[in-house]
């Protein structure tokens, strides 16, 4: 741990070292002398550096054995790792070689300071002795001058001495003075001498690290050049590449063009084949279409023959029937000739009854041609409904079964309507027929019988188009291609009976016309299937308009009868391709009028337009509507045609006058307009309403809307009758009597009633002038609440102008202009009615109103709002008093008692010209006493005020009253709460209170808080602001202590209005023993799992308890602190990502402690195991909805066969039971979050969800940090302490996160790369993939690793584009037994990305079951054995191994080429390998080879011996490599074969261990049997060393094995038996042996001890050597020479 802890500081002291020098580089400074001593440490931390860097590069250069490129990659990272470390020393020297310029100036300078010393001094010594020369020759003269007496030569002389004598001291004090100081600059000089002898060294390294640097050039030359040659290699192969590339992509463009060709080839002649089939096909249909053609145009040409001979039989028809009529006309002329003169014979009327006559027989014609359209149209009726019985037969039988059950339906519903239809057309001819008769009673009222009659006709028409409509639309679903019904009816002719021309009412030209139209109808239904078509262009259908019209309808206004006009159309194709347009016609009844000039233009392109010209002719002055019909390809359309009479639009611009309030005695006038808005003019006439030729006014306790009320209380007496005034009066119940217009209303519908029912000759005048009498006839009744006054009585107040009557020409208007005369105080009202001479036009109505007052004075605003009011506020108004009388008059101004107080009017009184105006000044000054002042006159819910305020007229007695308004409300506001205590506040912080400053006013109020103490501070905007209506605001008091005292003081809000309101204050001052340096602390912008890390620092500054010199930490004015160590303790909340380092310590008086504080930003655990446990249900939620759905699919196919009801039932009961199904799955199978683990993969999933969507958050944390006197005892820690609450510091941290910009995709996105466990001399190479999910371009930094550390960044990334992955890879490759730990940061323009490495070396141990040799034992040649051992992993990783043979090394080839094994020494022999196979195949073999044993596991490995010929030195290295390169364990393999299944084994071996190069044969049993007498098989020597001189002497001991070999081959032979010969020689020479003879079974070893004791004749210098003979019998019998050895050894000798 205590490694850890040491390299780990290491690492972070290379950390900060680093920056320092890039900072060094990039600013482009260097390191000044003082800090030489620094730089030369950093120099020599650097140096061992780049020893270490270069042991790596050599390791690096050792392992490049792959490829050559790998290589040159080595060589290259090796050669950065150099030119980095001679960077930094490039650095160095640099600065050491200023450093030593430097000094070579500073000595240089004290040089030149010492020689200007010397120069001084050796001057001033020169004039020292040159005043004293002159001092001796003054002395001289002086003396002479006593001698003769020369008084004045004597005090010259004098004089000159004394001068000099003071010369001479200065000289002498200014020597000294030199003195000093050239000793000074000499002792200076000395020392930068000695430091000049000191660097002597470093010069000697400059000018080594200059010819480093030189072949440093050198050597970046080299690789530069390398480099070249590579790129240029590497340029050649991609140009090779690219031409090979090319020539591929030749052959394969060709093969592809060659296959195209084929294939086109092939496609036209299938093409060809198909297009003669299809052009066939295509001429056997052209074919059938002209043999259609031919039949058709046949067709066409017998109708046109048939219709030839028809139209002949028409004209003599005509003929006659025109000759008939000319003589009925002349008899008709001869009966009105005889019938006038009969009239006037009996003194008649003449032209009344001629009138009469002929209205009568106009009406019988009328009568009869209606009969005769009636039975045409049941006719009609009748075929249709014949003709859809047969298509619904035809229906049902082309119909399917499945079609039959809506076939019914519809059947059903055409019968009823069938039914339906009859009895309506029965009901209609019997109400005709009635309505005909009864029409003779009245003449006038036939035109509307017939308008009737009409509009039945048209309803009975409309009701079988909804039934053949319904009927036809099988047939339209049936072929869509018909744009009409195929049995058009009545309902298809958009025409009104009664704009029918005389001539078509004609029966005869009736019937010609219906069968016309049956021709034509027939005709378009053979020709409509093969003429019409579906238009469909991309695949879409045209459904709109085939052609657009411009203009969209043909409109002729304003037409006179016998003029002709002409109107150009065009035609626009809007549908999708070529199309065709072909008039088809017009309606029927504008043929008379309507001509069209229009040639087909053929087939037009969609967007092309044609021209048609309408002319229009009018014969009749009637407003005529139709249609012009054409068919396209698509069908038919029609462009509307309207042709409208001139006529008379006449209104008026309004239908009220209100003239307003006006003085009795004056006259206005205002106007209205009538407009005539159509091109036909007509006279009118204007009167005044018959209800109101006598005026009728309210009177003085009636209101102004009961001057409508008489309407309604005359009609329960006028509800008798049935006529049309009856029904006017019923019309009068409903208007209100509040609004004028509806009154206006009344009347328009009065004579729109009687404009309908007119008679025929009477005039409109008439008209309106009946209804207007009849209407003031009701008035006389009922007249209660109304003063009625007679013409005489009553004035005339509201009455016209000059322009009564009059002509409105077209488009012109007219002004009307009406007077106002006021007369008698009231409200006047007068209604006026303008009718006009054209029938066709109703009458108008409008109404004037208008108040008369008799009070000459008035106020323009007798409401006088002085809107809201603050209370001890003035607000003044001027009040502006208008005359109108003629006079001057005298005003007094008074306000009620109550209100006296608090308002004011100036003047009291005064006087107002006639026809002026007068102002008065109003003074209101609410006090706050107005509530209880003012009683019912103000409102305290709602704070209103209503003041009456009363003008008097003095000389009238009149008064006016106006009254004043106003809201009033306080201004005060109030400040919650009253009192702050901030309580303990240090002076190093600010303590923050709440205050809420509530506005109670309903007006906005400006405040501000003014006079603020320098230690509080008021948020937000300075304590200044605006508080709306009934607003609170809350404010944020900032209390920050200067020293430590008790603080108690007030704060003064003002307000607009300079009202103050106070807040009281306290607070206690706490000095700390320690202080902050920063209290905030604010982090950059960090991304999820990044760091951010900012540094202060804990400063203890109490370094004396004086307070007289400084203050001093205590709290208020309390003892003060000692002076001494402060203990200090971050105590940081659980939730915080915050921490700090370190939290707890002790800073000394005048010192300060570094602190480190870290922002980490992590999602929360609770957070990701919610969205996890939300994703997981999701996922079950959607399994469990599939599988409901799959045993739902397979309930409704096993219950296909049951009815529609139990059906339902069933899908209901299985809905209901899925439902809970699925409910009760989703609950039972909700993981809880706390059962999820931090590894599972939905917590990863969640994890990176939400680090994806992550959009930002900002938190604030406040963090205490304890203070107490004194240290801190590691054993007790900080319970000894005793700290003070108040003496708390707080540090505020902002901790802003944001979204990651780089993520890590690999791993499940954790940012952590754990090596684990790795070999310590083995590389490990991790992959981490990054992905930008930001949506620009970033550019990516790392940080600097250590450089002697176990991590490396082998492939780092430059740049990512938005959502790009790529792969940073870094190495592991530990050097010690320990943890290892980095920071890598990935530097982003705006985030960083942290990854933390770590890596654990471990050193790789095993234990093996053998130790160092594993014997075989020995087989039978040709025969195999198998041994297993056992390797056990006894580290904490896995494993690789591999096991290596010595006999297999690829090197043992060369090891052969060296001197036999055997020439040298036992002592030199390096040789393993001993004899091996003649076949060529490995002695010894292992399983398995290679593989991995786990960590505290366990592997057995089986050897197998099989050798192929006879030998006793079988041997082989087995040797345990773990992970290729480090050998664990070695094991000496040894074996040995017999081509007999017996063995002797011991001794010491006489023969060497390397057979010959020769093979020879084995031995056969026969040979073996013939040479039993001949010489032994091997020699064995056997040495015993007796030890003499011990006080127990102990015999000399040695065994001898004899075996026999278990073997399948010699299974069925005898035991085999030895013996030993020549015993009584071996027992005479002192040797004993434990088993002279005996048997051993197969697979035994029968091991044979041998002792000997020196005998009393044994020379102990002399050593003993006996022969014997051991004999082995079996199949085959062996004898061995068994050579006995003995000597005699001292105890005391010395050991060699």
């Amino acid at each position: 741990m205590e490694d850890n802890e040491i390299s780990y500081s290491k690492e972070e002291e290379q950390k900060s070292l680093l920056p320092f020098l890039e900072e060094e580089d990039e600013a482009g400074q260097f390191f000044n002398v003082e800090e030489h001593g620094e730089e030369y440490k950093l120099e020599e931390e650097l140096a061992g550096g780049g020893k270490m860097g270069n042991k790596d590069a050599s390791e690096g250069v050792r392992d490049k054995s792959d490829s050559s490129m790998e290589s040159l990659g080595h060589y290259l990272g090796d050669i950065n790792n150099i030119q980095a470390m001679k960077y930094t020393d490039r650095i160095y020297t640099l600065t050491l070689q200023r450093t030593l310029k430097e000094l070579d100036d500073i000595a240089k300078e004290k040089e030149l300071v010492v020689q200007k010393a010397r120069d001084k001094l050796s001057t001033c010594q020169l004039r020292i002795k040159m005043l004293a020369k002159q001092l001796e020759y003054v002395d001289i003269e002086i003396e002479k001058e006593e001698e003769a007496g020369n008084v004045a030569a004597l005090s010259r002389l004098q004089a000159m001495r004394r001068r000099l004598c003071t010369e001479l001291e200065k000289e002498k004090d200014f020597e000294l003075k030199i003195a000093l100081t050239l000793k000074e600059n000499m002792l200076e000089m000395w020392q930068i001498e000695t430091e000049q002898g000191k660097y002597k060294i470093f010069h000697e390294q400059l000018k080594k690290d200059e010819e480093e640097l030189e072949m440093q050039y050198q050597e970046r030359a080299k690789v530069r050049i390398w480099k070249e040659k590579i790129a240029a290699l590497q340029a050649e192969a991609n140009r090779r590449s690219r031409e090979k590339k090319e020539e591929e992509a030749q052959k394969e463009y060709e093969e592809r063009h060659k296959k195209i060709l084929e294939d086109a080839k092939r496609n036209h002649e299938k093409a060809v084949y198909f297009l003669r089939k299809s052009m066939a096909r295509i001429h056997e249909k052209n074919a059938k279409e002209e043999v259609k053609t031919q039949e058709h145009m046949e067709r066409r040409i017998q109708a046109v023959l048939s219709l030839k001979n028809s139209i002949t039989s028409n004209r003599e028809k005509l003929q006659t029937l025109q000759v008939w009529n000319k003589a009925m006309a002349f008899e008709a002329k001869k009966q009105e000739m005889k019938m006038r003169e009969a009239i006037l014979a009996e003194g008649g009327n003449v032209a009344k009854e001629i009138f009469l006559h002929k209205r009568l027989l106009e009406h019988e014609k009328e009568k009869q041609a209606f009969r005769e359209q009636q039975k045409s149209r049941k006719i009609e009726i009748v075929s249709q409904i014949l003709q859809e019985k047969a298509s619904i037969h035809k229906q049902k039988k082309r119909q399917s079964c499945t079609k039959a059950i809506k076939g019914g339906g519809k059947l059903e519903d055409s019968l009823l309507w069938r039914m339906k239809t009859w009895q309506y057309i029965e009901k209609t001819c019997k109400h005709s027929a009635g309505a005909v008769s009864q029409s003779w009673c009245c003449p006038s009222a036939c035109s509307s019988a017939g308008e009737r009659t009409a509009s039945v006709g048209e309803s009975s028409g409309k009701i079988p188009h909804d039934v053949l409509c319904d009927s036809g639309e099988d047939e339209n679903e049936r072929d869509k291609t018909l744009a009409e019904p195929e049995f058009p009816g009545l309902w298809s002719q958009e025409c009104d009976l009664h704009k029918i021309s005389k001539e078509e009412i004609d029966p005869k030209q009736l019937a010609t016309r219906v069968e016309k139209k049956d021709i034509f109808e027939k005709k378009m239904e053979e020709s409509q299937t093969g003429i019409f078509h579906k238009q469909i262009a991309s695949g879409h259908e045209y459904k709109g308009g085939t052609f657009y019209s411009k203009p969209s309808c043909i409109h002729f206004k304003d037409f006179d009868v016998g003029q002709i006009y002409k109107k150009k159309i065009v035609l626009i194709n809007a549908s999708y391709s070529v199309n065709f347009c072909r008039l088809v016609g017009i309606s029927e009844w504008l043929k008379d009028f309507i001509s069209i000039h229009f040639d087909p233009p053929g087939k037009m392109s969609a967007g092309m337009s044609c021209e048609l010209v309408v002319t229009f002719k009018p014969m009749i002055n009637e407003t005529l509507e139709g249609e012009v019909m054409f068919m396209a390809q698509t069908g038919y359309f029609s462009v509307p045609l309207k042709c409208t009479a001139k006529r008379c639009v006449l209104a008026l611009d309004k239908e009220l006058i209100d003239f307003g309030s006006h003085v009795v005695g004056e006259t206005i006038s205002q106007t209205i307009n009538l407009t005539n808005s159509g091109a036909l003019g007509t006279r009118f006439k204007v009167q005044m309403s018959a209800g109101d030729s006598s005026t009728c006014r309210a009177t003085a306790k009636s209101s102004p809307g009961m001057v409508t009320q008489h309407f309604s209380d005359c009609v329960p007496e006028k509800k008798v009758s049935n006529s049309p005034v009856t029904s006017v009066v019923e019309n009068r119940e409903q208007v209100c009597p509040d609004h004028s217009e509806e009154v206006t209303y009344c009347v328009a519908q009065v004579e729109q009633q009687r404009t309908e029912t007119s008679l025929g000759s009477s005039s409109t005048e008439q008209l309106g002038q009946g209804v207007l009498n009849s209407r003031s006839d009701l008035d006389t009744d009922n007249a209660c609440n109304l003063v009625k006054l007679s013409p005489e009585e009553t004035p005339v107040e509201i009455m016209l102008g000059k322009v009564t009557q009059g002509e409105v020409e077209p488009f012109s208007s007219v002004k009307l202009q009406v007077i106002f005369v006021p007369a008698i105080p009231g409200d006047v009202r007068a209604e006026f009615v303008i009718v006009f001479d054209n029938s066709d036009c109703k009458p108008l109505c409008f109404s004037a109103i208008g108040v008369s007052i008799d009070v000459p004075v008035w106020v323009p605003n007798p409401n006088i709002d002085l809107k809201i009011c603050m209370y001890d506020r003035l607000y003044q108004d001027c009040i502006v008093i208008q005359s109108r009388a003629k006079v001057t008059l005298r005003l007094k101004f008074e306000v009620c008692k109550e209100l006296s107080k608090h308002m004011e009017l100036l003047p009291k009184t005064g006087y107002v010209q006639a026809q002026s105006s007068f102002s008065v000044q109003l003074k209101f000054l609410p006090r706050h006493s107005l509530p209880e002042d003012a009683g019912s006159y103000f409102n305290e819910e709602t704070r209103v005020l209503e003041v009456p305020v009363t003008i008097l007229i003095v000389d009238k007695a009149k008064k006016v009253n106006l009254t004043v308004h106003a809201i009033v409300t306080t201004s005060d506001l109030e400040i919650s709460p009253a009192r702050i205590n901030f309580g303990y506040c240090t002076i190093s912080e600010a303590v923050q209170a709440n205050v809420t400053l509530t506005n109670k006013s309903i007006l906005p109020q400006e405040f501000g808080f003014v006079g603020l103490p320098e230690f509080v501070e008021i948020q937000p905007n300075d304590g200044l602001g605006i508080l709306l209506p009934l607003e609170s605001l809350t404010l944020d008091i900032i209390f920050k202590a200067n020293k430590a005292k008790e603080y108690s003081f007030e704060l003064t809000c003002k307000s607009e209005i300079n009202r103050q309101f106070k807040l009281s204050c306290k607070a206690v001052g706490v000095h700390p023993p320690l202080e902050l340096s920063h209290s905030l602390v604010q982090f950059a912008a960090t991304a999820l799992n990044g760091v951010s890390t900012a540094t202060l620092y804990v400063m203890n500054s109490h370094v004396s308890a004086n307070h007289f010199t400084h203050a001093v930490p205590r709290i208020d004015m309390g003892e003060v602190a000692p002076a001494g160590p402060a203990s200090f303790e971050f105590c940081v909340p659980e939730d915080c990502p915050v921490t700090i380092t370190p939290s707890v310590g002790t800073v000394l008086p005048g010192k300060k402690s570094l602190i480190q504080v870290s922002f980490r930003p992590a999602l929360s655990d609770q957070l990701i195991r919610e969205e996890a446990i939300r994703r997981l249900c999701r996922a079950a939620a959607t399994g469990a909805e599939i599988q409901k759905r799959k045993k739902d699919e397979k309930r409704e196919g096993k219950k296909s066969s049951i009815s529609i009801t139990r059906q339902q039932s069933s899908r209901e009961l299985v809905k209901d039971g899925g439902s809970k199904y699925l409910t009760s799955l989703y609950s039972s199978e909700q993981p809880k979050s706390e059962e999820l683990k931090p590894d599972s993969d939905a917590y990863m999933a969640a994890q990176a969800f939400l680090m994806r969507n992550f959009s930002g958050r900002f938190e604030k944390y406040i963090i205490p940090c304890f203070v107490a006197s004194g240290c801190i005892d590691e054993k007790k820690g900080s319970e000894n302490l005793s700290c003070s609450p108040y003496n708390t510091l707080y540090l505020e941290v902002h901790c802003p996160a944001v979204a990651p910009s780089v993520v890590v995709t690999s791993d499940n996105g954790t940012n952590t790369v754990n090596f684990g466990d790795v070999a310590v001399g083995h590389r490990m190479i991790k992959r981490i993939t990054i992905q930008n999910i930001s949506p620009e371009k970033l550019e990516l930094g790392f940080s600097v690793l250590n450089p002697n550390g176990p991590f490396l960044l082998v492939r780092p990334v430059g740049m990512l584009e938005p959502g790009e992955n790529k792969p940073l890879i870094i190495s592991f490759c530990p050097n010690e037994n320990k943890w290892f730990f980095e920071m890598l940061d990935i530097r982003m323009a705006k985030t960083n990305l942290t990854l933390s490495i770590t890596g654990h070396g471990v050193m790789p141990s095993i234990v093996c079951s053998v130790e160092e040799v594993l014997d075989m034992g020995y087989v039978i040649a040709r025969e195999k054995v198998t041994s297993t051992f056992k390797i056990q992993n006894t580290s904490t990783l896995t494993l690789r191994y591999s096991i290596q043979l010595d006999s297999l090394s690829s090197t043992r080839d060369k090891d052969q080429q060296r001197l036999p094994s055997f020439i040298m020494s036992s002592l030199q022999r390096t040789e393993f390998v001993g004899t091996q196979n003649y076949n060529g195949l490995s002695v010894f073999s292992i399983f398995p080879t290679e593989g991995e044993i786990v960590a505290g596991k366990s592997q057995d490995f089986i050897v197998t011996f099989s050798p192929d010929h006879e030998s006793l030195y079988y041997s082989d290295r087995l040797k345990v490599v773990l992970f290729g390169k480090k050998i664990a364990h070695v094991i000496h393999l040894k074996g040995a074969a017999r081509d007999q299944p017996m063995f002797v084994e011991g001794g010491v071996p006489l023969d060497v261990p390397v057979e010959s190069l020769a093979v020879t044969s084995p031995v056969s049993s026969q040979e073996a049997l013939k040479g039993e007498l001949q010489e032994p098989v091997r020699s064995i020597l056997l040495i015993l060393e007796y030890i003499e001189g011990e006080s127990s002497p102990v015999p000399a001991m040695t065994e001898l094995k004899v075996g026999a070999i278990q073997t399948a081959k010699f299974a069925s032979k005898k035991n085999m038996e030895f013996s030993f010969d020549s015993l009584p020689l071996l027992q005479q020479k002192g040797f004993t042996l434990e088993s002279v003879k005996g048997t051993i079974e197969p697979g035994q070893v029968k091991c044979i001890g041998v002792s000997w004791v020196p005998p009393a004749d044994s020379r102990a210098d002399d050593p003993l050597l006996v022969t014997a003979l051991l004999t082995l019998k079996g199949d085959i019998k062996e004898s061995y020479r068994i050579l006995f050895m003995a000597k005699v050894v001292s105890a005391y000798a010395p050991a060699k």
